[in-house]
């Protein structure tokens, strides 16, 4: 026996055993990129198990069979850092909850697995970036972790599935393709939006031609002029998390707050909460009564409206809770029937939408050609413009794509739509639009720690939430 294993380990440790091993895994990743450039790491791979003619590990000493402790570590990091950045690359990624979009889903605090090769891995698109590091160096607000200078065209390699209706998923923020850095929690079209809306009112001059485009270059030079203003590739825009409730070729449509998908209610999404009034008599409710129903102190210091008149987001489950409490009067849930086109996409008094009341609008599917009009032009300007890099221009009423009259358009790529869960208390795809494809993370998978920022430790730890699926 002892003379076998001796045998097998002699094979684990022969050159051309590794070499082999090695080759078979290089090559099968290689399959998988589907960039068969990467066959030029073949002769590399021979070389450092066969022929061992370059010093590929220069920070060692060559020749020497006992490395100093220094360079046994300095090995080490390098290894980590490198298997770290395939890993972060092409399979999984942690993301944390920054916000209370998707609650009571997801929870401020949580920490996930994003599976990057479910959909498949988006191969980097800004290869030059410091490892680790998203958009700005640590303990910086405005410097840069990466260089454009070169810049990849979108592929993506083969995944487990496509995105399926109401996934968990991790994108890159569509309107993040211009920061202001001093006002990164805003998006800076919804600041020039914003600005212009305001000038619109102020200003008394009515005989100006296209009066929006005019205030909103207006707030475009006053933010290139007085902010600092960083242009982020595909890659380095900030990640979002959202349900996705639209597929390419869906016709969606909201109507008092209830999502309606191809005609079909939305199924029941067990953590879907609405912002609700709450009637009750006396003078406050109990908070600890709310925090009982894990209702954060956030928004309970900011729920009173009135006397006797509270505004919480709540689940159904928390709605039939406090309907069954002596002190509470009556549940209301809020709906707004305002117009609400300044905030809500596609930003146009031709589509009065709100939160709450929105569309039929449906989403682009790739190859899918439509009629292209002027009224229908702001819902895909911004498709047609940045998301598929054209040349988009209106003269004498006639659209022009690149310098030609046309009156259709046929996507490059597939869109989506992603919503929070927290459906009043969201900046979702009914404030700034489509998803396009080359935008999408991963899914989110694996929920493996949670901490609730309004306890201390170790009471923090939601002990419940870790180490469990994401539905």
């Amino acid at each position: 026996m002892k003379k076998y294993l001796q045998a097998l380990t002699n094979i684990f440790r022969n050159r051309w055993f590794k070499f082999g091993s090695a080759i078979i895994c290089y090559l099968l990743f290689v399959i998988w990129l589907d960039n068969y450039w990467w066959l030029i790491g073949v002769p590399i791979v021979f070389d450092i198990y066969i022929t061992k003619k370059v010093h590929w590990a220069f920070w060692k000493k060559k020749g020497v069979a006992k490395q100093p402790k220094i360079i046994e570590w300095i090995d080490a990091l390098i290894f980590a850092v490198i298997a770290a950045m395939i890993i972060r690359t092409f399979f999984i990624e942690l993301y944390t909850i920054p916000t209370s979009s998707m609650e009571k889903s997801l929870l401020v605090g949580d920490y996930l697995f994003v599976s990057k090769y479910h959909y498949g891995p988006r191969k980097p698109i800004t290869p030059i970036a410091v490892p680790f590091v998203h958009h700005t160096m640590p303990f910086t607000t405005k410097t840069k972790s990466f260089s454009d200078v070169v810049q990849w065209e979108y592929e993506r390699m083969p995944g487990l599935q496509p995105i399926h209706r109401f996934d968990p998923v991790v994108f890159n923020f569509p309107e993040g393709d211009t920061v202001v850095v001093e006002h990164q929690n805003q998006s800076y079209y919804q600041i020039i939006r914003n600005e212009s809306y305001l000038m619109q009112m102020e200003d008394k001059q009515r005989n100006i031609h296209n009066p929006i485009e005019y205030y909103e270059n207006i707030a475009r030079k006053f933010l290139w002029k007085n902010y600092t203003i960083h242009v982020r590739p595909v890659d380095k825009r900030e990640n979002y998390i959202k349900r996705c409730v639209g597929l390419p070729g869906d016709t969606l449509q909201i109507i008092d707050g209830i999502l309606f998908t191809n005609g079909q209610q939305q199924p029941e999404i067990k953590g879907l909460q609405y912002k609700y009034l709450v009637y009750f008599s006396g003078n406050r409710i109990n908070p600890q009564i709310l925090k009982k129903l894990d209702i954060s102190n956030e928004d309970i210091a900011s729920s009173y409206r009135s006397p006797g008149v509270m505004v919480l987001p709540l689940t159904q489950k928390n709605v039939e809770a406090l309907k069954n409490m002596p002190m509470v009067d009556s549940v209301v849930r809020v709906i707004n029937h305002e117009d609400e086109s300044t905030y809500i996409f596609p930003h146009n008094s031709a589509f009065p939408w709100n939160e709450d009341n929105f569309g039929p609008i449906v989403i682009p599917m790739k190859n899918q050609t439509i009629n292209l009009s002027l009224n229908n032009l702001p819902l895909y300007r911004r498709i047609i413009s940045l998301y598929e890099n054209h040349k988009l221009e209106i003269i004498d009423n006639k659209i022009y794509i690149d310098g030609q009259e046309t009156k259709t358009y046929t996507f490059a790529q597939n869109y989506y739509w992603m919503m929070g869960d927290s459906r009043h208390n969201s900046q979702d795809s009914r404030f700034w639009g489509f998803v396009p494809e080359d935008h999408i993370v991963g899914k989110a998978v694996f929920l493996w720690f949670s901490l609730d920022k309004d306890k201390s430790f170790p009471a923090n730890i939601r002990w419940n939430r870790v180490f469990r699926l994401i539905n």
